[in-house]
C-alpha cells in the first residue's frame, strides 16, 4: 500500500523539518510513504475564505488519481485512539486498498467539492494544532500504527 500526505505550505519550522524527516524514514521500512506539498496561495487578500479554500481545493483535487482513497485530517472527523486507528489502516490492508490520499486542509479548512470527494473524515484530536505541527502529529501516528499491526514495542498499551 502506498499512502501520502497531501499538504498545502512548506514546513518551514527546522525543528518540525527534522521530526518529520525522522518519523518519514522511519515508515519507508514499513509502506511506500510520500508527502504531496501545493504550493501556498500568493495574494490571498484579495480573496475571502470562500475564495481560499475553493482555489485550494482545486488543486489539492488535481493530485488524485481515480483509484486514491481520499482521507482528510479534518476537526470533525472519527476520533481513533493510536491502537484504533492501527486498526483502521490495518483493514484498508487486508481490503487490497492500494492508495490512500490523507490531506490536510489549508487556515480555513476544506471546500465543500473537497468535502464531497472524500471518502472518510479523521480527527487527530479536539485540540486544533497549526497546520505544519498535524503533519509531524500525523506522520509519528502512521508510523504508530505500522509498528502496532506488526507487534513491535514502540507503542505501549
Amino acid at each position: 500500500m502506498k499512502i501520502t500526505l497531501l499538504e498545502t505550505g512548506k514546513t518551514e519550522a527546522a525543528y518540525l523539518q527534522i521530526g518529520i524527516e525522522g518519523y518519514r524514514k522511519r515508515l519507508l521500512h514499513y509502506i511506500s510513504f510520500e508527502e504531496l506539498v501545493i504550493p501556498g496561495l500568493k495574494n490571498t487578500r484579495n480573496l475571502t475564505q470562500e475564495q481560499q479554500k475553493t482555489k485550494e481545493g482545486e488543486l489539492m483535487i488535481n493530485y488524485l488519481k481515480p483509484a486514491d482513497e481520499f482521507i482528510l485530517l479534518d476537526e470533525k472527523g472519527k476520533s481513533f485512539s493510536s491502537a484504533g486507528f492501527a486498526g483502521y489502516i490495518e483493514k484498508k490492508m487486508v481490503a487490497g486498498t492500494r492508495s490512500m490520499v490523507f490531506a490536510i486542509g489549508g487556515p480555513y479548512g476544506f471546500s465543500d467539492e473537497v468535502y464531497n470527494k472524500a471518502s472518510d473524515r479523521i480527527s487527530l484530536s479536539e485540540m486544533t494544532f497549526s497546520h505544519q505541527m498535524v503533519r509531524l502529529i500525523f506522520i509519528e501516528q502512521l508510523y504508530r500504527a505500522m509498528t502496532i499491526i506488526k507487534g513491535e514495542p514502540y507503542h505501549h498499551q
